[in-house]
């Protein structure tokens, strides 16, 4: 088990790099009307649907696992958590209002896209916090059964998107699921269990 420790500065900074870094990841695929896995997934999903906001359907999603968090993780891992879901969905929300794209191929986008998400999800993990939903049961199982957090993650998150087949056109699903490999093969080929522990 890792004691690697951050001081409480670079905690705050990297978490925000970390959020931004997704939100960014996130506006990304809404322009390009990609779809992602997890309870994000489900969010973009469901904003195509209703009158809500990812932001708002992203938090609002969230909020059972906080309960689980709690349970398995502790306060301090499920307090980092909820900040930065709350600063995800605020900041995805938000985005559009400092950031337009005249033009972006969808292929960039879903391979750019996950790298941002996966790479910010990274940067979360390894400052004892996560996006919550999927994130926060795949590290709870890599913790308690040894199994690799990017593989499990993975694996639900495809499931996640064969789910949209309904909703969204083949083409979308397609590039939606290389933007998902993209986003689990960062974290699959830098967290290992040993390196950071996920509780601080």
């Amino acid at each position: 088990m890792s004691n690697t420790q951050h001081p409480l500065y670079e905690d705050l900074i990297s978490l925000t790099i970390g959020t931004l870094m997704v939100a960014l990841g996130l506006h990304f695929f809404k322009e390009t009307g990609l779809i992602t896995g997890g309870t994000a997934g489900l969010a973009l999903l469901l904003a195509k649907l209703t009158s809500f906001s990812f932001g708002q359907l992203f938090f609002a999603i969230n909020l059972p696992f906080f309960v689980l968090a709690q349970i398995r993780m502790g306060s301090n891992f499920t307090l980092r958590t909820f900040i930065c879901v709350s600063l995800v969905s605020l900041s995805t929300d938000y985005m559009g209002r400092v950031l337009a794209f005249e033009f972006i191929d969808p292929i960039f986008s879903a391979g750019m896209g996950g790298f941002l998400i996966g790479t910010g999800m990274l940067i979360l993990i390894r400052h004892h916090s996560s996006l919550g939903g999927v994130n926060i049961l795949a590290l709870y199982l890599q913790d308690r059964f040894n199994l690799r957090a990017g593989n499990v993650q993975m694996a639900l998150d495809l499931l996640i998107l064969t789910a949209s087949f309904f909703i969204v056109s083949w083409e979308i699903l397609l590039l939606s699921i290389f933007g998902a490999i993209t986003l689990n093969v960062v974290i699959a080929f830098n967290h290992k269990k040993g390196r950071y522990n996920a509780v601080a």
